[in-house]
């Protein structure tokens, strides 16, 4: 199975390893981070209303609300979908609704997976990475706290 592509600031990061041409940095447009949650499109649940306040919070920084927003909101309603579908199959729906919920779930994941918010997203885009505390760090923490 072939490795998944690099984005465009990974390749600058690591010195274009593989030596192809990379977009100029001044032809790049800067997208405008969310400055504060932006109202959903349309109408969402409780569910979809908690994950776009959530994803709005989190992804601050790198989610753009002229680009992605569309984006951000079919995931908001897929989520709603996927709680109305789950009620279903906990009632006692059929082995076709338990088979559309884990489609559904697969579906969230790869959505969320497009906007980074997974750990091996956020770490190739150079957002985040997770660090372990060492017992000092720890503890200095505790003490703050």
């Amino acid at each position: 199975m072939p490795n998944p592509p690099k984005t465009i600031e990974q390749k600058r990061k690591l010195g274009n390893p593989g030596k192809r041409p990379l977009p100029d940095k001044a032809n790049l447009i800067a997208l405008p981070m969310a400055m504060q949650t932006p109202e959903p499109l349309r109408p969402l649940g409780s569910e979809g209303q908690n994950m776009w306040e959530r994803i709005w919070q989190a992804g601050r920084a790198w989610i753009s609300p002229t680009t992605d927003i569309e984006h951000v909101m079919i995931l908001c309603e897929t989520m709603d979908e996927r709680v109305q579908l789950r009620a279903i199959v906990f009632r006692g729906g059929e082995w076709r609704d338990r088979v559309a919920l884990r489609h559904l779930d697969h579906q969230i994941t790869a959505m969320l997976s497009l906007i980074a918010f997974n750990p091996v997203e956020r770490s190739r885009l150079g957002l985040a990475e997770v660090q372990a505390q060492t017992r000092i760090q720890e503890l200095m923490t505790r003490a703050r706290g």
